[in-house]
Formats: structure tokens, sequence, C-alpha cells
């Protein structure tokens, strides 16, 4: 950068975790201005330092993790030995931050539109009585449906999508200098990441804000960044425009990652999957005309799915897409039996299952297994990773400890894990890392069917390759049938037979994935298609 005085400027920015012989080194001297009104994205895979830098920038260090080398400068002040009182000053005021997981990050026992108005009240932009009008304004520019609604829930009765919106809110309520955004649209379906990510536009447009964009999708990046940086192991491999990087990578970890990359490639779509020939019989999974209807209030209701029909082959991917809130979750759960209809019937192997109860229950959660969203909030924080994956196998009794310990091995190493992780703790992984024990520990116990609830959106490019390759290999090795749920169409696209696309509780179009995706016939479908990132490079 030719600016004298960037925005935001690290120089030869040092990271390190633990003491003595345990340190790990995360950020290993790295140089990086952002400018004022220029949108900056670091992409890399997880653990390669990206989400440490921008925690470093505001002291949010976790941890033992500390700053052993090198400044943060912002607006010309250094700010990385600054108090916790002058950064607590800075933080949502002056920079904002979006942090990754939006389940963690919401307190669950306060209702939303305090939390949005809470950030208002402390930096003395509103009382309590304007506070709770800002709240209403500031949910609606960031795109939650029904915000009179939203602001008197608590976070659990969001979807996660809807959660990772209030987070965005919350970041950009104060008008701040700069936008720190840690996978901001990791949770979100396409057409409300294009939604949020224009309203971001337009807020550098009309503010001159700055944006450090932290991203595993490389699609947002190649729309939304002035300048791609790529960081690998700690340090920055390559720099450049949008264009140079994405078009003409110099790097090979850069070539790796953009070969990896399904919303690269989709908009041509050389990612679609060549359909498998579905198996004799009925399907394994039938739902028909499911519906499932919430109480949310006095006398209110919410009804998130229906009437509802589909069908998973034997031995095929059928994938469920559509909004946040769409319903396609709680369909997924229902399915997996996890929650119950309010009415319809699902049946599995030809048995209905919407009524069982004890030990016949217990036997069909063996036959199917669910991978949640979420994979911090469905990993018991105070168990190791070898005592998590082997959870299920010593529930059903499966072979002895030893038998059991080398099936965990096995199954790391299947999702790109090693021995190192046995002895580590959920809290001590990334999301992506932890996203792939949760998938180890579905898989354990060989199931026919897997529910698969965003199982890749934490992950980076590249082990989402190996997720999604992986969970192919296993498909055709054992004949395993999979609903997938997915806002992230590149990927349903990659590795669908077939997809129902939801919209407000209902299937508003079915069918084989290359002629939903190539011949659309709703307007909603082809709005979720356009929506797609990694177009704009495409088109230059």
């Amino acid at each position: 950068m030719t600016d004298p005085q960037p925005l935001l400027r690290l120089s030869g920015l040092r990271v390190q975790y633990g003491s003595g012989p345990d340190v790990v080194t995360a950020v290993d001297g790295i140089d990086l201005d952002v400018a004022r009104g220029e949108v900056v994205a670091i992409v890399g895979e997880s653990g390669s330092g990206k989400s440490t830098t921008a925690q470093a920038v505001i002291g949010l260090l976790s941890g033992t993790g500390k700053i052993t080398s090198g400044t943060v400068t912002f607006n010309g002040d250094r700010i990385d030995n600054a108090s916790d009182r002058a950064l607590e000053k800075i933080r949502g005021a002056h920079i904002g931050l979006v942090p990754q997981d939006p389940t963690t990050s919401l307190n669950p026992v306060t209702r939303i539109g305090e939390q949005v108005g809470e950030v208002l009240r402390i930096h003395g932009r509103a009382n309590r009585r304007t506070a709770a009008v800002e709240a209403l304004r500031i949910l609606t520019e960031a795109g939650l449906d029904h915000p009179e609604l939203r602001v008197r829930q608590y976070p659990q009765d969001l979807s996660g999508g809807q959660r990772q919106r209030v987070l965005i809110g919350i970041a950009l309520a104060c008008e701040p200098e700069l936008i720190i955004a840690d996978e901001p649209t990791s949770a979100l379906d396409v057409t409300v990441q294009r939604r949020i990510l224009d309203h971001l536009d337009e807020r550098i447009a009309a503010t001159g804000a700055a944006v450090l964009l932290i991203t595993h999708d490389l699609g947002v990046a190649a729309d939304r960044a002035d300048r791609i940086v790529v960081m690998s192991d700690g340090r920055i491999v390559e720099t450049g425009t949008a264009h140079q990087v994405l078009t003409n990578p110099q790097h090979e970890y850069t070539q790796k990652l953009l070969a990896a990359a399904p919303s690269m490639t989709a908009v041509s779509g050389v990612a679609t999957r060549k359909p498998r020939t579905a198996a004799e019989g009925p399907a394994l999974l039938s739902v028909r005309n499911l519906t499932k209807t919430f109480r949310i209030g006095r006398g209110a209701a919410l009804t998130a799915v229906n009437d509802v029909t589909f069908d998973v082959p034997r031995g095929q991917t059928f994938s469920l897409v559509g909004e946040s809130g769409s319903g396609k979750s709680t369909t997924a759960r229902i399915a997996a039996r996890i929650e119950t209809a309010s009415s319809g019937v699902v049946e599995f192997d030809g048995a209905p299952i919407t009524g069982l109860r004890g030990k016949d229950l217990r036997q069909l959660r063996r036959r199917v297994q669910l991978v949640h969203q979420n994979p911090y909030a469905s990993l018991d924080p105070k168990l190791t990773i070898d005592k998590i994956v082997a959870e299920p196998l010593q529930a059903f009794g499966v072979g002895t400890s030893g038998e059991r310990r080398e099936k965990v091995r096995e199954l790391l190493d299947q999702v790109a894990l090693g021995d190192k992780y046995l002895s580590r703790h959920p809290a001590q992984l990334s999301g992506g890392q932890r996203q792939r024990v949760a998938i180890a520990r579905a898989l354990a116990l060989n199931p026919q069917l897997v529910v698969l609830d965003e199982p890749v959106s934490a992950l980076d490019v590249s082990v989402q390759a190996q997720i999604l390759d992986l969970l192919a290999r296993l498909q055709r090795d054992y004949d395993l049938s999979y609903l997938f749920i997915s806002h992230d169409l590149a990927v349903v696209r990659q590795i669908s037979d077939g997809v129902a696309v939801m919209r407000r509780g209902q299937i508003v179009e079915t069918g084989p994935i290359a002629d939903v995706f190539d011949n659309p016939q709703h307007e909603y479908t082809r709005e979720l298609l356009d929506a797609i990132p990694g177009k704009k490079v495409a088109l230059r």
C-alpha cells in the first residue's frame, strides 16, 4: 500500500499460544495495511492464522494467546499495547466485530432486542427508550424477517443464519470506521448473504468504512474484496487485487485453494455431480405431508414446515436448500426423529418411525445419524476428542476398548485429523476442526442414513473438498444415503443427486439436481442460483 497512514497497519505481527516447549506460533511476523474504505479479505485454511490476526487487532485473543512482537496501529494510534479500558472504548464504536460463532456470542437469557440495543447504550448512542426503536431498525436492515417479533425472542429461538444476522446488526450499530468480519456469512444462505454484503458495500460507500473480511469462501472474497491476502501456517504467502490473485495465482498454496473451491467452478457448471442410479425398491427415507408448528408466545404459533413431501433413495444424496428459517433444518431433525412432527408421516426402510419409543427408537439411532450445524454446541467441552468420537461406540457396546481406540484413529484420519488431536478438547480446535470431529463421530456406527445439517459450512475450501470426497467415497463403499441440508448451492450441486428448494416451510421446486439447477422453473430458485458468489471475477 502507498497510503502513508492507512486506517489499520500491522507491522511484523507475531502471535503465540502457550509457553515454554508448548509454544505455538499462530501468526508469524506478518505485515498488512487496510486503507480507509478498502475491503481486504484474508483467506486460508482453518488454523492458517487468519482469525487470530483479526482477534489480535482488537485485543480478543483467547486463552494464553498474546502478541509477542510487532505492532497494531489504528487510525494513527498504536493499540496493541492499549489498556483494556481503552480497547473497550474502541470496540463497537470504532471497530465493529462480527464473530464466527453466533451461538457462543449471544447471551441465551437476554432478548434479542435488548442485546442489539445494549451496544448503543454502552457507547452513548441511545437511551433505554430509543435503543428499542433503533434495535428494530437495525434488525430490519440486517435482513431478519418479522423483526418486530425477533426483538422479543431469545437466541435459541432463531436459526443459525438468523443469529448471525443479529451479530452483523450489532457490529454495524455504531457505524464504526473499521468492520472486522470473521466468517460473517458462513451461516447464511446465498440470498441473505448477498443482501448483508450489499449492505456492507453501501456502508463503505456512505461512510468510508473499511472491512477486514476473514473468510474461507473464495467466491465471497472474489466478489467483495478489493485485495485478497492468502495465509498459510501463520504467514502471508500471496497478496494482490482480487482479480490478480484469483485469475493468476502465483503461489502453489493459492492454486490449491482455488482448485478445491466449488463456488469458483459452479458458475460454469463443471461442478455438477454425475447422477447416480437409485437402488431398486422403495426409498430408504420417505416423508409425506410433514407439518411442524411451534408455539412462540401467548396464542401465537409459527408453522416452520408446511405439508412437505420427498424421498431419499437408497445410495443417493438428496438435498434441501433454502434461506435460513425456511424450515429445512427442522425438516431434517424430524426425519432423524430428533423433533416430533405436528402431522404427517416419516418412514424409514419401509416402516413408520414417527411414533417410535424406547428400545425401537434407540435402534433407529444406530441406523440414522445426524451431523449438527454447529459443532461447538454439539461437542461436550469437557471431553477429549478421542472420547467424543468413541462415545457412540461405547454407548452401543461396539468392540473392545482397544478396538474402539483403533476405530477412533481411523475415523480421525478419514476426516483429515491425526493422532495429535486425540487428547485435545473442542475449545482447542478451530471451527473447521470441530466440524470434522462431529462428522467422524456420526460415521462411527456405520449408519445407513446420515442427515447432514450444514456439514461443511465451517470448513475452509481445501478441507471442505476432502470431506465431500470422503462422503462420496463412503457412499460408494457402503451404499450410504444422505439427507444434505445446506445454504451453499455450489456445494449442493457438487454432491447431490436430487434437490428440493424450500421457502417459508414449503417445497417450491424439486427434481434431479441438473434439472433444477440448469433449468429452474420457480422464480425463487432462480434468485438463489443468481446469488451464488464468485461470478464477478469470472466476468471481468
